[in-house]
This record gives structure tokens, sequence and C-alpha cells, in this order.
């Protein structure tokens, strides 16, 4: 056990998930990442990718998922545990629920888009399965992680270096 009271294991994949995040917040991506882990190894690895592929499907969580699939060779992730960084959203607490994850790790809460206990809690809806849960590892560092970039965002805009207005979003 660490100092926080989560297992090393599970501070050590949710490192992995944060190398993810470092590598999408590098990229101009909202820093999230994701890890699936299947009997103690990592199988997929993923960041956010929604601004560099231009599609509402790029979470961190949806990629691993798939990565994991197309490693494993199936859909039913049934012994795997998803590491992810920030609370799932709604889209994908419905792939997790989809894939069959056994267990999902994450990091910080998301007060805004949560599925999983901020804002709705899936689990809770009588739904074929329902994924254990384990929140808040490594939580600080994920919550900083993400506070930092959008804080860089606005002094970018403030700043004049960034000008995006909706229009730079829609399709040309």
């Amino acid at each position: 056990m660490t100092q926080d009271g989560y297992s090393r294991e599970d501070t050590a994949f949710m490192q992995a998930a944060l190398e993810e995040a470092r590598i999408a917040a590098s990229l101009g991506e909202v820093p999230i990442g994701a890890v699936v882990v299947w009997d103690g190894e990592i199988v997929a690895r993923a960041h956010n990718t929604r601004e560099t592929d231009k599609t509402a499907l790029g979470h961190a969580e949806c990629l691993a998922i798939d990565a994991a699939c197309r490693t494993l060779g199936g859909w039913r992730l049934h012994r795997a545990t998803l590491y992810v960084t920030l609370e799932p959203c709604p889209m994908c607490a419905g792939a997790i629920v989809n894939a069959r994850i056994a267990r999902v790790v994450y990091g910080a809460r998301d007060a805004r888009a949560g599925a999983f206990g901020s804002v709705l809690q899936l689990n809770n809806y009588p739904l074929n399965h329902k994924p254990a849960l384990t929140a808040g590892v490594c939580e600080a560092e994920c919550r900083d992680l993400m506070t930092e970039f959008f804080a860089s965002l606005r002094q970018k805009r403030l700043n004049g270096g960034l000008k995006r207005t909706r229009r730079d979003f829609l399709p040309k």
C-alpha cells in the first residue's frame, strides 16, 4: 500500500495513464490518458485525440478500449482494468459497460461530466454489467495536470497567442 491507501500496482498503472495524459497535453489536447491492464500487463495505451483527429470520439478511454479489443482479439474485456486520469464521461462509461470491463480506476473526479459518481452514477441503472470502481488514485497529480493545462490555455488566449472561435471548430 502507498501512503494514500492505494495499492502500488494501482499507483504504477495510473502513472502510465498520466504519461499518456502528458503526451496529450504536449499535442494541445486535453490531458487525459488511459491504459488497459489484462492479467497484470498493459495491453493498450491511449490519450485524447479529439482536436488532432477532429472527432468527438477521440476520448482516451474509448481509444484504449478499442486498442485492447484489437490486441486481445475480442470485445469482451471481462478481466481488464481500465486506468484513466479523469472520471469517465457518459459516452466512455457506456463503452466500459459494453466492453464488460471488470474494474475502472480513475484519478480526478469530473464535476461537469463524470458518469461514475460526480454527475451521475451509471452503476445505479439496471444495466447488464457494472464495473467495480476505485476513485482518487494519484488524484492530486491528475487534477493538477488538468488545472495547469487550462490555466496555460487561458493565458495563451489572454496574450493573443491563441485566438480560436467557434467557427474554428466547424467542419470546413
